[in-house]
């Protein structure tokens, strides 16, 4: 039984933008964080977002006995065969911040042509009952767009500045947060998520 808005579902992930976006969009439910419960982080040993954003709702699912959602996500640019990828968060290292991956990614992408610059954005959103839940459910969602060399705007994190939107004429960190949560991969992700969720119900 999918949990109503009266039920506590544990949101698996530590990163406050993350966070915020999901809190924005998922009005309906009533949301907590694990850091609330002071879970620990997963170890993302999946090679793929789908793997990755089960290991985290699972262990957030396991230490709390609450429904738990999680999402992994990242960048994927064409011309550095799909890097960032799966370790979008961790490109520059165990330790990296968003400025440490930022730049890295600006480096590399110096090295090549403009039309090697395509990219999106990618988000899986996994809903799991329990721990064990045999069949998650999940979303995912795509956000196109390419990768400036100069970053632009202040809105946002992560990559934000430098993925530029060609029917905007402006970085994902220079829209609003409400037109970022209207457009952004997070964004679809989490809309399939509540279709799936309502249906299952």
């Amino acid at each position: 039984m999918i949990p109503s808005s009266a039920t506590k579902i544990v949101l698996a992930s530590g990163n406050l933008g993350k966070i915020k976006e999901i809190q924005a969009i998922l009005t309906d439910y009533q949301l907590e964080t694990q850091n609330n419960y002071n879970v620990p982080e997963a170890e993302e040993t999946g090679t793929t977002f789908i793997e990755n954003a089960i290991i985290k709702a699972r262990n957030a699912a396991q230490y709390t006995g609450l429904a738990a959602i999680a999402d992994d996500s990242g960048l994927v640019v064409d011309g550095l065969q799909g890097a960032p990828g799966v370790i979008s968060a961790r490109y520059a290292g165990g330790a990296a911040s968003d400025e440490d991956n930022l730049q890295k990614l600006l480096t590399e992408c110096a090295k090549i042509s403009e039309q090697q610059r395509t990219a999106r954005f990618i988000c899986v959103m996994v809903f799991m009952q329990q721990a064990n839940d045999p069949t998650p459910l999940i979303a995912q969602g795509s956000w196109e767009g390419t990768i400036t060399l100069q970053p632009r705007g202040d809105n946002g994190f992560g990559y934000d500045p430098v993925f530029w939107l060609t029917d905007y004429q402006c970085t994902s960190a220079e829209l609003s947060p409400e037109l970022k949560n209207q457009l952004s991969h997070r964004s679809q992700a989490l809309q399939h998520l509540t279709t799936l969720m309502k249906i299952k119900n």
